[in-house]
Formats: structure tokens, sequence, C-alpha cells
């Protein structure tokens, strides 16, 4: 593989989702609800997390990061696609591409390590709830997030390199509605083979490692769970778990459809992938909101010192 990019290819043409010939305006009414609410969802956690002093907690900390990084992970594909459904260029310069297909994967692999930090933080604290505040202490938890900042930059950073010093000579039609790789590796002049077996190894081993993680920490939580003699706590650490678990579950799902299949169908891709940026990023604040009495309760205090419900 050569090492220098020696592209001539200074813009790609996305050409969208397959098989959607003139429906563009459809979707773009379908899809913009969802990017909207996804935006107001998480935004509505984050200032609810950092206005209510009774959510200054683990827990909520990394909701709160959970929220940015869905916020910006939905906003690295979604615009773009929201402008060309509107009629607008389908063209994104070759830097614009390399900055799309970066941010995707840092965002989405720092995610990947925050469900895995999260899962930690309700081991500890379902398993060990006296020495809680102590391992889980404010350095810690700062400490954990920024190495899921490290960890995805050091990720996205190698699929990224490889990508992009491929020679992209010629084509430069993008058989996708963003810049990722299964869509760009197709165009170069060059021997992929290389490219795709690490990009196959590294996205499988960040997401195997994970769940693995995830895993053995939910089985030890079930086991302590299980042991609660109360109905009542063994409920409400039902109730709390089943929320992470069911957001896990949206988020590894498109992972293992998309990216570890040993033979990609395209169309199958881009519906999963659509969810994924779209649907996945909507319904954390769903999940977390509606089976969370404390995040309603913050947000209700927010509406009524804003005027906009009365108190009750």
């Amino acid at each position: 593989m050569e090492m220098k990019n020696s592209s001539v290819v200074t813009e790609f043409i996305l050409l969208g989702i397959p098989h959607t010939e003139g429906l563009e305006m459809i979707l773009f009414v379908l899809f913009l609800p969802f990017y909207a609410f996804t935006l107001l969802g998480n935004l509505s956690i984050l200032v609810a997390v950092i206005s209510s002093t009774r959510l200054h907690t683990p827990m909520y900390f990394f909701l709160g990061n959970l929220s940015v990084f869905d916020m910006g992970f939905s906003s690295v594909t979604c615009p773009k696609m929201l402008l060309y459904l509107m009629g607008l260029s389908r063209l994104i310069s070759y830097q614009d591409c390399v900055s799309q297909l970066f941010f995707f994967h840092f965002l989405g692999s720092i995610e990947c390590f925050l469900y895995t930090v999260m899962a930690y933080d309700r081991f500890t604290a379902i398993c060990y709830p006296l020495w809680y505040t102590i391992i889980m202490n404010p350095r810690i938890c700062g400490a954990l997030a920024a190495g899921t900042w490290l960890l995805g930059c050091i990720h996205s950073s190698v699929l990224t390199f490889l990508t992009f010093t491929l020679p992209y000579c010629g084509p430069n039609k993008v058989d996708h509605f963003f810049c990722d790789i299964p869509a760009l590796l197709p165009l170069a002049c060059a021997d992929t083979s290389l490219v795709q077996r690490v990009s196959f190894t590294n996205v499988g081993l960040v997401s195997l490692v994970c769940f693995l993680l995830i895993l053995v920490s939910y089985t030890r939580i079930t086991v302590s769970i299980l042991s609660i003699r109360t109905t009542e706590g063994r409920c409400r650490a039902f109730s709390t778990c089943s929320a992470h678990l069911i957001a896990i579950l949206c988020a590894y799902g498109p992972i293992i459809t998309v990216y570890l299949q040993p033979t990609p169908n395209p169309m199958l891709g881009t519906v999963i992938q659509i969810l994924m940026n779209l649907v996945g990023p909507m319904l954390n604040p769903l999940i977390y909101t509606l089976r969370n009495k404390e995040v309603k309760t913050a947000l209700k205090k927010i509406l009524h010192r804003t005027g906009h419900v009365p108190e009750n």
C-alpha cells in the first residue's frame, strides 16, 4: 500500500440512500423531527444534570457525557444528509470527508467506551455500595471520562489514517449518505486488503472487549440484585440497570450488523446506519427519562422556573 497520499480527488459526491430517487422531500420531512428531537432531548438531559445538584453523581455525570456524544454523533452526518434531501449540493470536499469519517468513528467509539464505564459504575454502586463514593470519586470519574476521549481519538485516528493514506485518483461517487470506510474503499486505486483487515480487527476488537466487560459487570450485578432481600430494592436496581441495557442493545446491534459482517449488504447497512444515526441518539433521552424519576423531577423544576409549567 502506498503510504503517500497521491490523491487527485478533491471532492466526493454522496449518492445518498439507495433506491430513494424522488422520495427526497418525504425523507426530509420524516428525518428532520428525529434529528430535532435528538438535539432537544439530549440537551434537556444535559441541562437537567448540570442544573440539579441532586444529579451531581457519577451515574448522571456519565449520562451527561452520553448526551453530549449523542448530539455530536448525530450531527456528524444528519445535517449534510438533510441538506441534500432538500435539493442542495451532494458534494463534500476531501477535507470534510476526512473530518466526517474521523468524528463519526471518534464519537461512535467513545459511546462504546462510555457504556462500558457506565456498566462499571452500576457494578460498583450495586456490588460495593459502601465503597461506592470512595471508588467513584470526582477525580476517578474525570479520569474515566478523559480515558474514553483518548481511546476514541486513538481508535478513530488509526482508521482515518489507514483510509486516507490510500490514493483516490479517479472515481469520486460515494455510494452512501456519508463518508464511511466501507463506502470509500471501493473508490481507492490501490490494494485495500490491509485496510479492510485492520479496520475489521480494530472495530471488532473494540466492540468485543467493551461488550465482554459489560457482560461481566452485568452478570455480577444480576447476582447481587437477586441477593437483595426487599422487593422494592430489587425493583429499583433492575429499573436503573434495564435502561442502560436497552441503550447498549440499541448501540451494539447496528455495530455488529454493519461492520462485522463477512460480506456486507450495502442496502441493509444503509438502513441500519440511518437507525444508528437518527433513532439511536433519539432513544437515549426517552430511555433514561421515562424510566428515571430523578431526571423527570429535575426537568419539571426547570420548566417551572422558566414559567412553562405551573407549580403543583
